[in-house]
């Protein structure tokens, strides 16, 4: 069996716990919490602290309980949110082994201690916030905006309902990157392969028929990394928060790539 080592400093070691139920109460209102702390400022290890939240005293959801430990246990605690109702894709990070938005996570969904992560195989800025600067970089690559050539009308452009139609199930992306995070081909290509949702977001774009750019588009994509290194795996429809299916995007890109050649 092939033997791996780690680098000393990446080993995460076990930090301190925080908040433990007073002896002697009951703890079926009180949840732990195992989450993952790194600060960049000191030459610590990465390690995860266990806090006790009193349920009785705190919303239903997992982001309720990261705000009420950064408000009154633990403000060092740093972690992305915004509109807590599963929109803006801020608090995307791995809960209980799985990509999730945080403020659409019960904590009732998980038995026992919930384990908290920052986004797998992306670099850390701290805690649980990872760095989306490439992510973000790739989604701007494909020109996520309509290409047209024809002079813009007075008002607006007009779409007809069934090609409004296609375009359900892709512009709902958050960009909340738990796709492309869970993605295999993007933890080993992150460099050149574009990911899961930046290539659903190009494929919103190619059919839109409004858009006038769908050659160029394909020029963008017609690459062996940037499209092609996905293999279908569906790890990206399987964790998506919102219900989409980015590889069902990717293979009709494939499909129009090949239709173009014919």
């Amino acid at each position: 069996m092939v033997q791996l080592t780690l680098p000393s400093n990446s080993k995460v070691s076990t930090g301190k716990t925080w908040n433990a139920p007073p002896k002697g109460k009951a703890k079926s209102t009180w949840k732990q919490f195992k989450i993952y702390r790194w600060n960049p400022d000191d030459a610590d290890n990465p390690r995860t602290d266990t806090y006790w939240v009193d349920r009785s005293a705190c919303g239903p959801m997992v982001l309720d309980a990261l705000i009420k430990i950064k408000g009154e246990i633990d403000s060092t605690l740093t972690f992305r949110r915004s509109c807590r109702e599963g929109i803006c894709g801020s608090c995307a990070m791995n809960i209980d082994g799985k990509n999730e938005l945080a403020c659409l996570k019960s904590m009732d969904d998980v038995s026992g201690a919930i384990k908290i992560y920052p986004l797998p195989h992306l670099n850390v800025v701290k805690d649980l916030v990872p760095d989306l600067t490439n992510f973000y970089a790739q989604h701007a690559s494909i020109e996520p905006w309509l290409k047209t050539t024809t002079p813009t009308p007075p008002t607006e452009w007009k779409q007809a309902r069934p090609d409004r139609e296609k375009l359900d199930g892709l512009y709902e992306c958050i960009l909340c990157a738990c796709c492309s995070s869970s993605c295999p081909s993007y933890w080993w290509n992150s460099d050149r392969f574009l990911g899961p949702a930046a290539l659903l977001q190009a494929y919103r774009w190619v059919i839109d028929s409004r858009d006038e750019g769908t050659g160029d588009r394909l020029n963008n994509l017609e690459d062996p990394f940037r499209l092609y290194r996905c293999h279908t795996i569906l790890n990206c429809a399987q964790t998506c928060p919102k219900g989409l299916n980015p590889a069902k995007a990717i293979a009709e890109l494939k499909k129009l790539m090949v239709e173009r050649r014919v």
